[in-house]
């Protein structure tokens, strides 16, 4: 069993990249990518423990895409000497998260709800930091009664402290990950808010520009969801791909390589994204 979907204290998990990989060999995983958002920072880290742990890891990174009228994210697995010269090139997109974390910030002191960016900081860790490190700081300060009261009524999309930030375009999301010699998937498709028939446009218009998987395996995604993007993926030669959406406990209802118990994903499907990676299939390690 793998898990190619999961979150350090690089972005918005709970555990360090160390910390996960110990994780993965307790839950029994055979493989796993850290996905950390618009980072990489993290993965020397964690593909040197997963070596330590006996597990098959794989660098990889989970980009912001700038699409409406839902959300799109592009996850892409990299070789590991790619890893130092992305995290170069998503130093703009870094740059963004801290500019829009100062206009949040003051918008909810604004609101009457100040939050020191020490105290998110303090959250965060060494990692990037973003609205769910805010949310917990907000949390903790007893604004809210939990994390998700917090997007739900002052950091989600549309909500009064929401601001947007820099985001790469579908096609740089994609062409980013495929320039550095990874392989592009597109995230759970659920939370982009599509119609079948407008999904169907979409992934075809990510495919001419070089889209190579869709994830599948996702824990939010009902049965009929899973065959539909069984169907497109079929439909148009896609790798499909799955995992948890790991976080630690900002959700901890999440489980490694489970999801919400409904999730699994076969060994057979990081061989082929090592097909396409162009890297060697046996004792696989980033390399």
């Amino acid at each position: 069993m793998i898990d190619l979907h999961m979150h350090s204290q690089e972005s918005d998990g709970s555990l360090t990249p160390e910390s996960l990989a110990k994780a993965c060999r307790k839950a029994g995983l055979t493989a796993a990518a850290l996905t950390d958002h618009d980072t990489v920072g993290g993965c020397h880290a964690f593909l040197a423990a997963c070596e330590q742990y006996g597990i098959r890891g794989i660098a990889a990174v989970e980009l912001s895409a700038d699409f409406s009228p839902g959300t799109m994210h592009v996850l892409g697995y990299i070789p590991a000497a790619s890893i130092d010269a992305l995290q170069q090139e998503l130093s703009r997109i870094q740059s963004s998260r801290a500019e829009r974390n100062e206009k949040i910030l003051a918008i909810l002191t604004e609101l009457g709800y100040p939050v020191e960016a020490a105290e998110v900081a303090n959250v965060a860790g060494q990692g990037v930091t973003g609205r769910p490190h805010i949310a917990a700081a907000m949390q903790a300060k007893g604004y809210v009664k939990s994390f998700q009261e917090a997007f739900v009524r002052f950091l989600g999309k549309g909500c009064p402290a929401y601001c947007d930030r820099y985001r790469l375009t579908p096609a740089a999301c994609v062409q980013t990950i495929r320039n550095h010699g990874g392989v592009a998937v597109l995230a759970h498709p659920c939370t982009m808010t599509l119609s079948e028939k407008q999904l169907h446009a979409c992934i075809g218009e990510l495919v001419s520009f070089g889209l190579q998987g869709i994830e599948v395996y996702y824990p939010e995604h009902s049965n009929d969801s899973r065959r539909l993007y069984q169907r497109l993926a079929n439909e148009y030669g896609l790798i499909q791909t799955g995992g948890s959406d790991f976080h630690g406990d900002i959700n901890p209802a999440i489980m490694l390589g489970r999801g919400f118990g409904n999730v699994y994903v076969s060994d057979d499907v990081l061989d082929q994204l090592l097909v396409h990676m162009n890297v060697p299939l046996s004792n696989y390690n980033g390399a």
